[in-house]
């Protein structure tokens, strides 16, 4: 974080200032801000967030130990360290993400993007910071830091040397995006595709393109809306985009595009595509698998260029990018048995590109093996949405299709009423039952997709197969 006064982040916070041992008003701080007091170097500002499981006040001691010269609290501790007493620490850490960036994009050069979609976020938000950091000095998310927490984390790292600051935007309700997009106002907002994703959350798919185009209205005036041309109810956010003055720049498949890619060809070494850049014509080498993250890709090329990143220096950087994260489309076991551990996060959508992916990859002479599990916040729509993937899994002739976790049980009933029958489709009630399956029933040539939200935990069942056939 920038350097500031404790009674600057006093007054930034509305808080009140408790001093310890020689700190005064005037002392200053400029160390990392987190919630985790694992976290905690010297110097660093640690976050008392309340949760369900723990109460971060119970850690400010432990965050004192490892460095901590500062805590936001919400009710005063009995700790050696001077304290900020606020009446609701989030709110307090996005009043004071706010402030420094303001104060950062004053003083230099700062530009920043926000990306929002139903899939795709994380993975495009890796290959833009890829594409930036060869630039100057560029600030990303950790992980899927997208949320009231991890957005304003992300924010106050930014220093007076920050050149790039993308943030990320989940939301499960109404308004979030515009709250945090809101303490930051990007430059260019990207809105990369509206899905089933959170649907039972919000409502439906049209509530959910109502959440999604908060970031469009949150663009600074001005800005540049990098939209997806290919999905209708993206690309009917160009009229707020239009009615803010705000450019327009396309990405897609779609002849309007002036990001467009043809010629897509999957393989188990990734994704090749031609990539039509504004006119030019450049070939695209992902090494991260499924042709869906080629969308990812245009959206992040389409959001550098508009920044003044060139073309040629796009397409080349983001082919650098091995993995998109931890746990999506991550490539673990060995040429024997190939798994594929994409189980951090799944949506319809998402579920679908990854059967599709499996089936792409999978040569002649080798067996497909799908090990699936529930996808979480669909509310209402569950039983269908589960049924029409096992549905897919079927006509995509998977001859394996492992369902794990009752609350996926319609997934594997649907393949069964499909014609997946005798032991082609199986259930199992948890992911130590499946494991104990997998152990005995994989082969040599089997290509094994691990899908499911992040919630039903089949990824730690992907790194124990990846494991044990490594």
């Amino acid at each position: 974080m920038i350097a500031l006064s404790l009674s600057e982040i006093a007054d930034v916070v509305g808080g009140e200032l408790r001093l310890h041992g020689a700190d005064t008003p005037e002392t200053v701080v400029s160390g990392a801000v987190d919630t985790d007091s694992r976290n905690m170097t010297p110097g660093a500002i640690f976050v008392a967030k309340p949760g369900e499981a723990t109460d971060g006040h119970l850690f400010v001691g432990k965050a004192v130990e490892a460095g901590a010269v500062l805590a936001l609290v919400e009710r005063a501790v009995d700790e050696p360290v001077t304290q900020i007493v606020v009446p609701d620490v989030l709110l307090a850490i996005a009043d004071l993400a706010r402030e420094v960036v303001a104060r950062v994009r004053a003083g230099g050069e700062l530009q920043i993007v926000g990306i929002t979609g139903s899939n795709g976020k994380t993975t495009t938000k890796n290959m833009l910071a890829t594409i930036l950091r060869p630039e100057g000095a560029t600030v990303a998310p950790v992980g899927s830091y997208n949320n009231a927490v991890g957005a304003p984390l992300t924010m106050l790292r930014v220093t007076h040397d920050t050149r790039y600051l993308v943030c990320e935007f989940g939301a499960d309700a109404h308004g979030q995006i515009a709250r945090l997009a809101g303490l930051v106002t990007p430059d260019v907002g990207v809105v990369l595709m509206v899905g089933m994703a959170h649907a039972g959350g919000f409502g439906g798919i049209e509530a959910t393109v109502k959440a999604k185009s908060e970031l469009v209205a949150a663009v600074r005036p001005g800005g540049v809306a990098v939209l997806n041309a290919d999905d209708p109810r993206v690309a009917g956010m160009s009229a707020i985009a239009q009615e803010r003055g705000l450019a327009v720049r396309w990405f897609g498949e779609a002849d309007a595009a002036g990001v467009r890619s043809s010629d897509l060809r999957v393989t188990a070494s990734g994704t090749d595509a031609t990539v039509s850049i504004d006119g030019r014509t450049l070939p695209l080498h992902l090494q991260v698998l499924g042709a869906h993250h080629v969308k990812n890709a245009l959206a992040a090329i389409a959001a550098a260029t508009a920044l003044g990143v060139s073309p040629h220096a796009a397409v080349e950087r983001i082919g650098t990018v091995e993995l998109a994260e931890r746990w999506r489309m991550q490539v673990m076991g060995s040429d024997r048995v190939r798994i594929i551990n994409d189980a951090y996060n799944a949506s319809p959508d998402s579920m679908a590109a990854a059967l599709r992916t499996l089936a792409q990859i999978t040569g002649p002479g080798e067996r497909m093996v799908a090990v699936l599990g529930a996808m979480s916040e669909l509310g209402e729509y569950a039983h269908e949405e589960h049924a029409k993937i096992g549905l897919l899994a079927v006509r995509l002739r998977i001859p394996r299709i492992v369902v794990v976790g009752q609350e996926a049980r319609s997934l594997y009933l649907a393949a069964v009423a499909e014609g997946s029958w005798s032991d082609e489709a199986v259930f199992f009630a948890d992911a130590e039952e499946a494991f104990e399956y997998l152990k005995g029933e994989l082969r040599d040539g089997d290509r094994v997709l691990v899908k499911s939200s992040n919630s039903a935990g089949l990824r730690f069942l992907g790194d124990r197969l990846g494991e044990s056939f490594s």
